[in-house]
C-alpha cells in the first residue's frame, strides 16, 4: 500500500477567523476566512454533523470506511489488536485570523457519561508559524478559581477577566505545547500550528460572546452550565507542572517533539535529515514544513517539499526520507 498525498479538508463556517496560514503553508486552499482548520487523515466528523471533516480519498471513499476495509494494512496489527479499526488520532493544521474562544475540551470519562462518546480530546500545538514575531496563547488557570466564581464569569461573558485567569504564554516556531483535556485555553491571533489531539470534535466554549452563531446552547454541547463546567480541571497550572506542557523543539536528524506521557495519546516528532532517516513502519501523518526532498518506500518514492502532507499506511512499510526536508511526523498512541 502506497503513501497518499491530501489535499486540503477544511471545513466551511467554523466559529472563528482564519485559515491564511493553511494557504501560506499548502500553497492551495480555501480563501475564505472562516475556515481556520484542516483536517487531515479525518474519520472524525465534526460535531453535530453526518460526515463534515471525514477525509475523502481520490476514489471517493473515506478514509474512515477504507480503514474499516483493511484496519490492518492502514493500522498494523499491533494497533488493531489494542485499539481495533480506529486511528486514535486527528491530526489539523489550524491557523488563526483572531484570537480563539477561551474554551476546554472535556476527557474520555466525561464525554462518555454526558456526550455519549468513547473519546475525550487531549491535544497539542506545534506551532510552525507567529507570523513576523512572537505569537501568545492562554493556558490553564494560573491561581486558584472556584466553581462559583468561574460561573458568575461564564454567565456575564466577562471574557477579560476570563482570560485573566489563565498563564499567558509566548510562543515562536518551533514550540510545542501540550494541552491536557479539561485545561482552560485560548490561541492567539496570527498563529499558524500543527495540531494532534484525541479524534473527537467537543468543545465546551467559556467565552462565547462576539462569536457570531454561538449561543449558549451550543457552547455547552446541549448540556447546562453546571454539568458543562464539570469537564473543568480547576488545578492551577504553575511552577513545574507548566514547564511540563511547553517547551521547544531540538536540533537532529530525528527529534521527539512532546514528552513521553503522551504516548498514551498521540506521539510527534521533527524529521529534519542531514542524511535519510529510516522510519519504522506505522500509520503516520507527515506535514512538509520546508525544504526540498524525497520519501520512499519499497514499492516507490515520491518528492517531498513544503506544504506536502501524506497519509502514510502501515503496509507501506519501512520508510525512508532523505533530502534539506523539514516534516514533521505524527502517529496514534501506543
Amino acid at each position: 500500500m502506497d503513501p497518499l498525498a491530501l489535499a486540503p479538508n477544511q471545513p466551511a463556517d467554523r466559529a472563528y477567523r482564519g485559515g491564511a496560514g493553511i494557504l501560506a503553508l499548502r500553497g492551495i486552499g480555501s480563501t475564505d476566512d472562516h475556515v481556520p482548520e484542516d483536517f487531515i487523515a479525518s474519520t472524525t466528523s465534526v460535531h453535530g454533523t453526518d460526515g463534515i471533516g471525514l477525509t475523502v480519498l481520490d476514489d471517493g471513499m473515506t478514509l474512515k470506511d477504507a480503514i474499516s476495509l483493511d484496519p490492518i494494512g492502514y493500522l498494523g496489527l499491533d494497533h488493531v489488536n489494542r485499539y481495533g479499526a480506529d486511528t486514535g488520532l486527528l491530526v489539523k493544521i489550524l491557523s488563526t485570523g483572531e484570537r480563539l474562544f477561551n474554551h476546554v475540551h472535556p476527557d474520555a470519562a466525561f464525554a462518555a457519561a454526558h456526550l455519549g462518546s468513547p473519546r475525550g480530546k487531549t491535544e497539542a500545538w506545534l506551532i510552525t508559524d507567529t507570523g513576523a514575531g512572537s505569537g501568545t496563547v492562554w493556558l490553564g488557570f494560573r491561581d486558584e478559581v472556584d466553581l462559583a466564581t468561574l460561573r458568575r464569569l461564564v454567565v456575564d461573558q466577562d471574557t477579560s477577566a476570563l482570560l485573566g485567569a489563565l498563564n499567558e504564554l509566548t510562543v515562536t516556531a518551533g514550540d510545542w505545547v501540550f494541552v491536557p483535556a479539561g485545561t482552560p485555553h485560548a490561541i492567539g491571533d496570527g498563529i499558524t500550528l500543527v495540531e494532534l489531539q484525541e479524534p473527537s470534535d467537543l468543545s465546551i466554549l467559556l467565552e462565547y460572546r462576539g462569536f457570531p452563531g454561538i449561543d449558549p446552547a451550543g457552547a455547552f454541547l446541549g448540556l447546562d452550565l453546571d454539568t458543562a463546567l464539570g469537564a473543568v480541571d480547576f488545578q492551577p497550572l504553575v511552577g513545574p507542572m507548566l514547564a511540563a506542557v511547553h517547551g521547544h523543539a531540538e536540533e537532529g536528524n530525528r527529534v521527539r517533539l512532546l514528552p513521553t506521557g503522551t504516548d498514551a495519546f498521540f506521539r510527534a516528532e521533527l524529521v529534519a535529515p542531514a542524511e535519510p532517516v529510516i522510519l519504522e513502519p506505522s500509520f503516520a501523518v507527515l506535514i512538509a514544513l520546508d525544504g526540498v526532498g524525497e520519501l520512499a518506500w519499497e514499492g516507490g518514492s515520491r518528492a517531498l517539499g513544503r506544504g506536502d502532507v501524506i497519509l502514510v499506511p502501515y503496509d507501506a512499510g519501512s520508510t525512508v526520507i532523505s533530502g534539506s526536508v523539514r516534516a514533521i511526523r505524527c502517529l496514534p498512541p501506543v
